[in-house]
């Protein structure tokens, strides 16, 4: 089975890679001895990152998640990065390919299926749901230095 790999490490940062992603397809998340789901990993965890949480995932062709699932206070965002589906939420089927984007709020009962001919693959980010506010949007700083490669 594929592991994540720590790239670096310091005060202020972490990186790691998953591999190419045409290889998601060599890792398996196991969440207990009955339920394992192939071509999944999370990186939030390697990554440190203490705010929400990320998981690639590929989907083959005729294959899909199998059950509905909500969250009880985490939001999530699903980037489809290749490959083509059908996004269910809440009852409504929704199409995605490379390029769509789909919000689903905590309560939101979602499933994931490939109904294409290649391979689907998906970044879901996951975040804690109704904190972000207008003043986040002006966070950032940008610093009066050279960037120097």
């Amino acid at each position: 089975m594929k592991q994540v790999a720590a790239v670096a490490d310091g005060r202020n940062f972490s990186a790691i890679s998953v591999g190419k992603l045409s290889e998601l397809n060599e890792y398996v998340l196991e969440l207990g001895p009955d339920v394992k789901i192939p071509g999944k990993v999370f990186g939030g965890t390697a990554l440190h990152a203490t705010g929400g949480d990320f998981s690639f995932q590929v989907f083959q062709p005729g294959t899909e998640t199998g059950f509905l699932h909500t969250h009880k206070v985490h939001g999530e965002l699903y980037f489809f990065l290749g490959g083509q589906g059908e996004f269910q939420v809440d009852g409504k089927i929704i199409p995605v390919a490379e390029g769509s984007v789909v919000r689903v709020a905590p309560e939101g009962e979602r499933s994931v299926r490939n109904n294409g001919t290649e391979p689907l693959v998906m970044l879901c980010v996951q975040y804690r749901g109704n904190t972000f506010t207008e003043a986040d949007a002006t966070d950032g700083n940008i610093l009066q230095k050279p960037v120097k490669w």
